[in-house]
């Protein structure tokens, strides 16, 4: 089985952050992790990363408990993107992807030629051979997001966690990289603030609030005008094409004017 949790609860600085989440993904699935800022997300994330130990619950990675392993044995099998990466040192896009393959080498060095095979692999896959001896500093946003993949599967991992992965990009940027996320070979989970982009790409979305999961199913089960409206304190109107939400955004409740007619 994925990398799943199981009711896991998490505090930080005596504030409860993680309430009882249970999440347990399909091989295969682009799992979309929603809610408002401060619901968890990243938080999840990094639990489930194992850079944070749970309270209470447990993530699994199979079935071994993922508190349990070593840094490097959780590095070889899952790998992080986070929002945004940036370095003073201007370094190669070649180099950069070269970084994950870090957890693959010992003390004496690694496979040299394994290395290169799973880095021109990660390039190509994410469309960024070409563009392999680039400097880091010359990349637009969407080709710094592509590259960071890129260094996340050249870790050949079998899950993958991005958090806010399409922060900052133009909308072309975020449909190529989405769509690239979700044809990956591999479980992934994807701490998203848009959702429509959600409903697009991902095939099941987790709802958080207040630490809590509130909803879990596929997005045409789970985005609806309610739920925006419990949770983001929006009012909406979602329709469903070809199984897929629309979510057309009216105003914030908050801002509702009493004898106001909505606009259309």
């Amino acid at each position: 089985m994925p990398l799943h949790a199981k009711h896991i609860g998490w505090s930080r600085g005596g504030h409860l952050v993680l309430d009882g989440v249970t999440v347990e993904p399909c091989v295969g699935e682009t799992i979309g992790l929603l809610g408002p800022n401060g619901s968890g997300k990243s938080s999840l994330l990094s639990v489930l990363a194992g850079v944070h130990r749970p309270d209470s619950g447990r993530v699994f990675l199979d079935d071994t408990d993922i508190g349990s392993l070593r840094r490097r044995q959780i590095a070889r099998r899952v790998a992080t993107v986070e929002q945004q990466v940036d370095t003073e040192v201007d370094i190669t896009v070649f180099d950069v992807v070269g970084l994950g393959r870090i957890p693959h080498r010992g003390t004496f060095g690694g496979d040299d030629a394994a290395d290169a095979a799973a880095i021109e692999q990660a390039l190509r896959h994410t469309g960024m051979l070409e563009h392999r001896h680039r400097r880091w500093h010359t990349l637009s946003g969407g080709e710094r997001q592509r590259v960071q993949i890129a260094r996340a599967l050249a870790q050949e991992p079998d899950e993958l966690l991005l958090d806010e992965p399409t922060n900052h990009l133009d909308i072309s940027h975020q449909l190529e990289l989405l769509a690239l996320v979700s044809e990956l070979p591999m479980t992934s989970y994807v701490a998203l603030h848009d959702l429509n982009l959600a409903a697009m790409f991902c095939d099941r979305v987790v709802v958080l609030a207040c630490g809590s999961v509130v909803a879990l199913g596929t997005p045409a089960e789970v985005i609806t005008e309610e739920l925006v409206e419990h949770v983001y304190e929006v009012l909406a109107q979602v329709t469903v094409d070809d199984g897929i939400p629309q979510i057309n955004y009216r105003r914030a409740v908050s801002t509702r004017i009493a004898g106001s007619r909505p606009r259309h």
